[in-house]
């Protein structure tokens, strides 16, 4: 993993929330249908490569250059991952800590 990507923020009105991290300085950077019913709302800091997601889950994306490797270093540490979904935004593996928090790797 190279760095902290996104940071999935759980909310229940992405338009109300929206309007409040805009009051706090937030800029959109992707507002898009995700095919689902659902929107993918991602909002970042001027200037700052770390940026949130608005959405009804929560959860950590993390980049990285190899998917493959990543998922397999990890799987051979004894850590459960998800299979990887290949989509037009890049590659994503989900697995969970103890508490079940969601991570996600991505390569793009």
């Amino acid at each position: 993993m190279k760095t902290i990507e996104i940071v999935t923020l759980p909310v229940a009105d992405q338009q109300k929330a929206k309007e409040f991290y805009i009051q706090l300085g937030f800029q959109v950077i992707v507002e898009s249908p995700m095919g689902n019913g659902e929107t993918w709302l991602q909002m970042g800091l001027p200037n700052q490569t770390t940026s949130i997601a608005l959405m009804k889950f929560h959860g950590i994306i993390c980049e990285t250059s190899d998917i493959a490797k990543e998922t397999q270093d990890l799987k051979s540490k004894g850590i459960e991952v998800g299979k990887i979904d290949d989509t037009p935004w890049g590659k994503f593996a989900w697995l969970k800590d103890p508490d079940g928090n969601g991570i996600c790797l991505h390569q793009r």
